[in-house]
């Protein structure tokens, strides 16, 4: 069985954890590992690694590299396909669906999220065996087992019986909790979001249901095709429609962890129901979930979301984590960068933080990884000191090159070239200042590069 892993996804309802450059699939909120290092290790359960293929955009491939690194894990670098921009599901799934014919002819296939929680049991394992013998000739999704009744997912109606699963009956959207109820217990299942089904069968359904995603990749181009496809689920735009579509019962532990209250419900929880991340000093204060930085204290505080990220600070009532969305698209509309950057950025060689900022300058922490090293590039609009705090670090400045050891520092003018390296086996940490009247992400010129990023690509 082949795996595809949707690693593409922004995470909104879990800002500001959860970044346009850094969303949720790929941050470690629950252990060491990231939600979409546990999907790899879950498409392993039936993959070889030259078998996954995972579909993201180009801003977020190195997270996926670098993640996949992490792991131990070598997924073949073709089988990584950066979208061009996001058309929601089914231009995605179509993307990989079509690569792996162009390689393969046909495959079974397994689609996965990167960004939900769930508990590999044998139940599970049993789930998927019977998906894919399913596949053959049907779409096959899987249904969660409620285990109680749930405004946040959509549901799935179960028909007649057949090998394993069932006939779906309907789709059903977000109910209220009335409804929410009445679906339980007519044994309705929560909506997973997770398919099974043979690639040929896909593209005749494609072909009989949404011509028009068909039509937009026979384009010349990727790019063009995505220009053409419209913006569709897979849901809606095949199996709410198809008359191939089959369910399969899942019992087992799930979240698409959609909202902060999620997190909160999968957080351990102290004697009075708060779930807590970081340092906190709680008084008189009941089922809140509390995330942050830096000391938090609170008095008197019940059914509260609050989040510090260090740049942003997040208050809501649990009731309300839904409507976090509406303040990012509030925050988009303003064109507000701290929707798109968190505080802290990573690159392919490590990651910066921004300390302070204010006019005119800029101070950044620099953490290079073991034998990796920035770009040569160079800036138009800013000079830089950099004074190195940990480790050892080679410098070029110009036609010069030299050692900065913990303490030293030197100066980089405007317009000069410049790259810093970590030729040592432990990490090095650059304390970076910026000076100039402009000081965007985007001024720099990439003259060479080892991870084949373009010339006056945003970042460092």
């Amino acid at each position: 069985m082949h795996t595809l892993i949707l690693a593409g996804g922004g995470g909104t309802r879990l800002w500001p954890l959860s970044r346009g450059c850094y969303p949720k699939q790929f941050i470690r909120l629950f252990d060491d590992s990231s939600l979409f290092q546990k999907t790899v290790e879950r498409a392993l359960l039936f993959s070889e690694p030259n078998e996954i293929y995972v579909v993201t955009n180009e801003a977020q491939r190195f997270l996926v590299a670098e993640q996949l690194s992490e792991m131990g894990i070598e997924i073949p670098q073709e089988n990584v396909l950066a979208e061009p921009v996001a058309k929601n599901t089914l231009p995605a799934i179509y993307f990989a669906v079509k690569t792996i014919i162009e390689r393969r002819k046909s495959a079974t296939l397994a689609v996965l999220p990167s960004d939900h929680l769930i508990e590999v049991n044998e139940e599970y394992k049993k789930a998927f065996r019977s998906a894919e013998e399913l596949a053959k000739d049907r779409l096959v999704t899987f249904g969660i087992k409620p285990t109680r009744p749930h405004t946040g997912y959509g549901y799935i109606k179960p028909g007649k019986r057949i090998n394993g699963g069932y006939e779906v009956d309907a789709f059903v959207e977000k109910p209220d909790i009335e409804k929410a109820r009445e679906y339980v217990e007519k044994g309705y299942l929560w909506n997973s979001g997770m398919f099974v089904f043979d690639t040929r069968v896909f593209i005749e359904e494609c072909s009989k249901h949404q011509p028009a995603v068909v039509e937009a990749f026979r384009s010349e181009s990727l790019s063009e095709a995505y220009a053409k496809a419209p913006s569709l689920s897979i849901d809606y735009g095949v199996m709410e429609r198809t008359r191939k579509a089959v369910v399969v019962p899942l019992s087992t532990s799930w979240s698409d962890v959609g909202n902060f209250d999620a997190l909160y419900e999968i957080f351990e929880k102290d004697s009075e129901g708060n779930a807590t991340r970081g340092e906190c000093l709680l008084l008189d204060s009941r089922n809140n979930l509390i995330i942050g930085e830096r000391l938090v204290a609170a008095v008197g505080m019940e059914d509260t979301i609050l989040v510090d990220t260090g740049d942003v600070i997040l208050l809501t009532p649990r009731r309300d984590a839904q409507r976090v969305k509406k303040l990012v698209e509030t925050l988009k509309s303003r064109r507000d960068r701290r929707v798109e950057v968190p505080k802290t950025m990573c690159r392919p060689w490590g990651c910066f933080t921004v300390i302070e900022e204010g006019t005119n300058y800029k101070i950044k922490k620099l953490v290079v990884l073991p034998k990796r090293r920035l770009s040569l590039q160079r800036h138009f609009h800013r000079s830089e000191y950099w004074v190195v705090v940990k480790g050892e670090a080679k410098v070029r400045v110009g036609d010069k090159e030299f050692t900065l050891r913990r303490g030293e520092t030197t100066f980089i003018p405007v317009r000069e070239v410049h790259r810093i390296e970590n030729a040592s086996d432990e990490t090095l940490e650059i304390i970076e200042v910026q000076l100039g009247d402009y000081l965007g992400e985007d001024d720099i010129e990439r003259i060479e590069d080892d991870f084949g990023r373009v010339s006056k690509e945003k970042g460092s």
